[in-house]
């Protein structure tokens, strides 16, 4: 075990700053980022054995870094933990939630961490997700769940769990965190926090990636502050030579978004759920109500329509983009193996995700593809009239550990029925239904912005009777992230949430 050096900055100081504020303290020479690094260890121990959000600690390479920063960065100093997904760190495992990835190495940096070393900060773990991001929810085999600081019998969310357990203990003010159904706000809104998800092409995912999840994917972090995430996606944002998708760099710097007023916005929102089996829950319904008063007392346009899209859009044009990537994720786990792939390399799930794969063709693939579109086009008609649109991040609060895993019964047909080779033709059929339907639906509301590569965010503002933080989300046009932050820095001047820290 890695154990922890003497700290001379108290963490009931630490944790009042947000990484802006750590950095000037450095820059001040009010503090040492060893110093710094030191608490956010010291935390790291004290609350990690509760929370499982770290599970590769890699505090002397955290270390070393701290003794060979960059002379100057918009974060120079501040202690910072990596998602164990997609994000390569030359020298250090990178197991993707896998234990087929168990003795994987990554032996050069991405082109995000490179712009993230640049900005000074000081890498130290990584933290816990699902096999490949896959789920809702952080519970993986290889790691054990995550358990949300709020109450810990409860999910933090995913696939970014792990990363926002640590921000919102107060471990490090940010990490990184990646989106391709939701995995960055889910977890925000879970856990108290806010979380952007960028614009698709704001943010490259090489040199490795082009793009994942037919363009659905998009990275960024989480915070526990507005300025924070404007800062970081300054930091980072930004094409690289032969990324496929690229957008019109910002008029100004994020940063400079945050505080700047928003002027009078147009604001549609909905509570309506997108699954006729599903209810949007009472507390989700009056997170959003509230925050539409609170809108309207801002002086902004508010009101009320249906959901411009329906149910298949997810259930059937994403939910096939879902098992494709699965199967193709699992080609490359059998590249690296240098086999083909077994069942035991991975979760059963995972699994029978990938042999449901079988049963789609090429031309299902396309096709739903291209369905894409049709809500590409609904969601560019209500932006015609509409600056932003509200809606629950989630439609319901925080759920209990294990609520979405398999019953007993449903492991063993699962097992049976791929024994048989029978996964592959249960296409179309109610089984199959029932599942993308029950999947899909905790994010129904997330989902829909990855589809169509539009900026999203979830802000903390509502928190349940029994203490649970639910979030409220914004969407707005394509490349149009300064109206997020400015709306959102307005939104924390009247309902801050930064001093909301749960009690461990």
């Amino acid at each position: 075990m890695q154990t922890s050096r003497s700290q001379t900055l108290p963490f009931e100081e630490y944790v009042k700053h947000d990484a802006t504020a750590l950095a000037e303290l450095v820059q001040k020479g009010e503090v040492t980022p060893a110093e710094l690094l030191e608490t956010a260890i010291a935390r790291a121990e004290e609350v990690n054995p509760r929370l499982n959000a770290i599970v590769t600690p890699l505090y002397d390479k955290g270390r070393e870094m701290a003794e060979q920063l960059p002379a100057s960065g918009p974060f120079r100093g501040v202690p910072f933990l990596l998602k164990d997904l997609e994000l390569e760190w030359a020298g250090t495992p990178m197991k993707s939630g896998c234990r087929g990835y168990a003795n994987y190495v990554s032996t050069s940096d991405s082109e995000v961490i490179k712009r993230l070393k640049a900005a000074g900060l000081i890498f130290f773990g990584k933290t816990n997700t699902p096999e490949f991001g896959l789920t809702p929810y952080t519970e993986s085999k290889l790691y054990g769940p995550a358990h949300n600081p709020w109450k810990l019998t409860h999910s933090p969310g995913g696939s970014s769990g792990g990363s926002a357990v640590a921000v919102a203990a107060g471990i490090v003010p940010a990490a990184t965190a990646t989106d391709g159904g939701g995995s960055i706000r889910i977890p925000a809104a879970c856990c108290g926090l806010f979380g952007l998800k960028p614009s698709r092409g704001r943010i490259t995912l090489g040199p490795k990636f082009g793009e994942l999840w037919n363009g659905a994917v998009a990275g960024h972090v989480l915070t526990r502050s507005v300025r924070d995430s404007a800062g970081f996606l300054d930091a980072i944002a930004g094409s690289m030579a032969g990324d496929p998708y690229t957008i019109a760099p910002p008029e100004r710097p994020f940063l400079q978004e945050v505080g700047r007023g928003p002027g009078k916005l147009r604001i549609a929102f909905s509570t309506q759920s997108l699954m006729p089996s599903q209810t949007t829950d009472p507390e989700c319904v009056k997170a959003v109500q509230e925050t539409a008063r609170l809108l309207e007392s801002l002086g902004h346009t508010v009101e009320e329509i249906p959901l411009p899209y329906e149910k298949t859009i997810v259930t059937e044009a994403f939910f096939v983009n879902v098992l494709s990537e699965t199967a193709a994720v699992l080609r490359e786990l059998g590249g690296y193996l240098g086999r083909p792939v077994r069942r035991e390399d991975v979760e059963l799930n995972t699994w029978a995700q990938s042999r449901l794969a079988e049963g789609f063709s090429s031309a299902d693939a396309a096709f739903q593809k291209r369905r894409w579109n049709t809500l590409n086009r609904s969601m560019g008609q209500l932006h015609e009239t509409y600056d932003l649109f509200l809606t629950p991040t989630l439609p319901r609060p925080p759920i209990e550990i294990g609520t979405f895993q398999n019953k007993a019964s449903e492991e063993r047909l699962l097992k049976l029925v791929d024994s048989f080779g029978g996964l592959k033709y249960l296409k179309g059929s109610k089984t199959v239904n029932d599942l993308a339907e029950r999947s899909l639906g905790y994010i129904s509301f997330t989902v829909i912005t990855n589809m169509t590569g539009q900026p999203s965010m979830s802000v903390p503002l509502h928190w349940s009777p029994d203490g649970l933080p639910i979030g409220v989300m914004f969407a707005a046009k394509l490349g149009e992230e300064a109206t997020l932050f400015r709306l959102a820095g307005q939104l924390e001047q009247e309902r801050p949430w930064f001093d909301k820290r749960p009690a461990l």
